[in-house]
């Protein structure tokens, strides 16, 4: 089961990337900062990228078929949100949610993969995931703030500008937090648990501290790194905390 688990995430993961380099190849060739990706650079054919979501999509749909019914017939709605956030940027600014949205299916997915049914506290661990990603795509969406309005794209920083922007991601966070202390008390979580919890909150300040309005120059730090690091330390506590105090 944890193998069927993980390879849906390495599939949906996979065939979202690559859509989105897809359909933005004309987007990130006109971006200084994003010309360099291999469909605009010319390393990967358009066709050949369009393949691989396919082939990664069929993969991911047909592991869900191993796992239980109810996979499989919500795999459909997973690749719909996972692919259909490259379009959002289009048409909304609250695109980064969207994106939110897709990767917070993972945590009630994998649930539902081992349970075959629905809970609460999964669940707040998805929107716990949801309110976190969205925050840290808008500080690293800031660095395309003209860009974007030069484009007539839409995101948080082109609308709300860099100040109001990281007020929203900090908005964001703060749900996020406030989420990890509900899921530590009502999952009856121990010490373990809350050294973890508070870790991660932690690195959710950090990234704040690292990026300002007027300087973003440490913005991969706080996007790839700090979450980076934030994610793996979050999930080995609860996972440790789980192992050590099961009845």
């Amino acid at each position: 089961m944890f193998l069927l688990v993980v390879l849906c995430m390495v599939f949906a993961r996979s065939a979202a990337m690559a859509f989105n380099r897809w359909l933005d190849a004309e987007i990130d060739r006109r971006n200084p900062r994003t010309a360099k990706r291999e469909i605009p650079a010319g390393i990967i054919s358009a066709s050949n990228a369009l393949y691989f979501v396919i082939g990664n999509v069929v993969l991911f749909m047909g592991t869900t078929w191993f796992i239980n019914p109810l996979c499989f017939f919500l795999s459909p709605v997973a690749i719909i949100v996972v692919l259909g956030y490259s379009y959002t940027k289009r048409f909304t600014a609250l695109c980064h949610l969207v994106l939110g949205v897709g990767l917070s299916l993972a945590p009630i997915g994998a649930f539902l993969a081992v349970t075959g049914y629905f809970s609460l506290l999964p669940v707040l661990l998805s929107v716990m995931v949801l309110c976190w990603v969205s925050g840290f795509d808008i500080i690293y969406s800031l660095q395309d703030e003209d860009f974007d309005r030069s484009q007539q794209l839409h995101s948080i920083p082109a609308r709300l500008g860099k100040v109001g922007a990281l007020r929203f991601s900090e908005v964001l966070h703060i749900v996020a937090a406030g989420l990890a202390v509900a899921i530590g008390l009502m999952g009856g979580f121990h010490w373990v648990y809350w050294i973890g919890a508070a870790l991660f909150i932690g690195m959710l300040i950090a990234q704040h501290r690292l990026v300002k309005p007027n300087d973003l120059s440490r913005v991969n730090i706080a996007f790839m790194t700090t979450n980076g690091i934030a994610s793996v330390v979050y999930a080995v506590f609860a996972i440790a905390d789980m192992f050590i105090f099961k009845s």
